[in-house]
């Protein structure tokens, strides 16, 4: 697959992507908000983390904090399994956490998972790794990953000092690999940034896309306190097209 890849046909599946402006920026916390939010309106929502790195031993079993989430956030029966099909043990980058365990991340293997588990409801929510492009094999990134599923982007926004210029280069990225960015989250990552409304303001300008909801520094970001902060009459009407 080559790295200039771009969305050529529809997706399979009703959902959407979802990246963010880099790692640690609230990617799951916000996917877990959209899909507690989206399961009060009725919807079975598949909320899905094809590849996550980084376990713990709990009771016996390895777990992954950011599947136990998004687990914790559905309502339509999925398995830990299902949420997070392609797992690995060491916090780093996928390809070297897969290389770690003697494993490799094969695109076919990647995309059969996401879309088995998204047969388990009516509309997903799949999350990316990182930022846009994160390596997972030799010509094959997770830019390439979003074009194959061809699904509309959501950009979740850390918002702390460049969050600006990140954002951009991001938004930028996802047209580039035919995508449409249908909306974006701005998630506190920095409580004390200065000049918050004039960088929203700036982002609101730039993006070209709806902004769905604005979180602030929650004490607990549980995905019922998340969805508090998502504008559902932004997001609804690309759910239930």
């Amino acid at each position: 697959m080559s790295a200039n890849t771009t969305a050529s046909q529809a997706a399979s599946f009703k959902g959407l992507f979802i990246t963010g402006t880099d790692t640690e920026i609230g990617k799951t916390c916000i996917t877990a908000g959209l899909t507690h939010a989206l399961s009060q309106t009725g919807l079975r929502v598949a909320p899905i983390k094809p590849l996550a790195a980084g376990q713990d031993l709990v009771d016996g079993r390895w777990v992954n904090e950011d599947v136990q989430q998004l687990h914790a956030a559905q309502n339509i029966g999925m398995s830990p399994e299902q949420v997070g099909p392609l797992q690995y043990r060491a916090a780093c980058a996928p390809h070297i956490a897969a290389a770690m365990e003697g494993r490799s991340i094969e695109r076919h293997a990647v995309l059969a998972a996401i879309r088995a588990s998204a047969a388990l409801g009516d509309f997903a929510l799949v999350e990316g790794v990182g930022g846009f492009r994160v390596p997972l094999s030799a010509g094959f990134d997770t830019a390439d990953l979003a074009a194959e599923l061809a699904l509309p982007v959501v950009l979740v926004v850390g918002l702390r000092l460049g969050c600006i210029n990140h954002a951009l280069l991001t938004a930028e990225a996802i047209r580039a690999r035919g995508l449409t960015l249908v909306g974006w989250v701005a998630n506190t990552v920095d409580p004390a940034m200065p000049h918050v409304t004039d960088n929203l303001a700036a982002l609101d300008a730039a993006l070209a896309a709806p902004c769905w909801g604005h979180i602030p520094r929650l004490k607990l970001p549980t995905a019922d306190a998340v969805a508090e902060h998502l504008n559902l009459q932004a997001l609804l009407p690309q759910c239930l097209v």
